[in-house]
């Protein structure tokens, strides 16, 4: 007569295990995730000061804390925190329990060569005008409705220094522009 009790084998035994490894290893995993109601565990915490320093260079108007604070509910991602401020959702405010784990590189910490560029404090940065030699141009600037030159509405040079030269002239342009833009909202507002 047979046995009615059923056995345990080998192969089933094998089964177990590895299904047994691959649910723990997921429950484990598991709280480490950013996405566990956005506050990250462990490791993901820290996020990368090259990433911060790389929005701050684009957006300088931007709080320190609140990139970080964006960085870390968004996984890292440089290109969907750059996303939401173009898109002009802006960031949000992190909460007051918001203490970030790294800091900036300072003065101090900048006396050692780097292959990265130094942040630079708004007061200590050199503005567009005086970087790129422009104070003659500002003074002798053509009114905001003077018409462009020939040469600039032709379209693509096929000689390479022409194009570097319409490209020059055009990024000068556009600072000029800008910089009229900011005296005349600056006359605007009353003080």
């Amino acid at each position: 007569m047979q046995d009615d009790e059923p056995s345990l084998n080998i192969p089933s035994l094998l089964t177990l295990a590895v299904v047994s490894f691959f649910v723990l290893r997921w429950f484990l995993n598991r709280d480490d995730s950013p996405s566990s109601g956005g506050r990250p565990r462990g490791r993901g915490n820290a996020v990368d000061p090259a990433q911060v320093e790389q929005i701050i260079q684009m957006f300088p108007q931007l709080s320190v804390r609140e990139i970080m604070w964006d960085l870390q509910r968004n996984g890292g991602s440089v290109a969907a925190t750059t996303e939401r401020i173009l898109t002009g959702r802006g960031l949000e405010t992190p909460p007051p329990s918001f203490q970030p784990q790294i800091t900036l590189p300072s003065t101090s910490t900048q006396s050692t060569p780097t292959s990265r560029t130094p942040l630079v404090s708004k007061s200590d940065a050199q503005d567009l005008i005086s970087r790129y030699n422009l104070k003659g141009q500002l003074a002798t600037e053509p009114g905001p409705d003077a018409p462009t030159s020939p040469a600039s509405a032709s379209g693509w040079s096929q000689n390479k220094e022409e194009r570097q030269r319409l490209l020059q002239k055009r990024r000068d342009d556009m600072i000029l522009a800008a910089r009229r833009k900011m005296e005349q909202k600056s006359q605007a507002q009353p003080k």
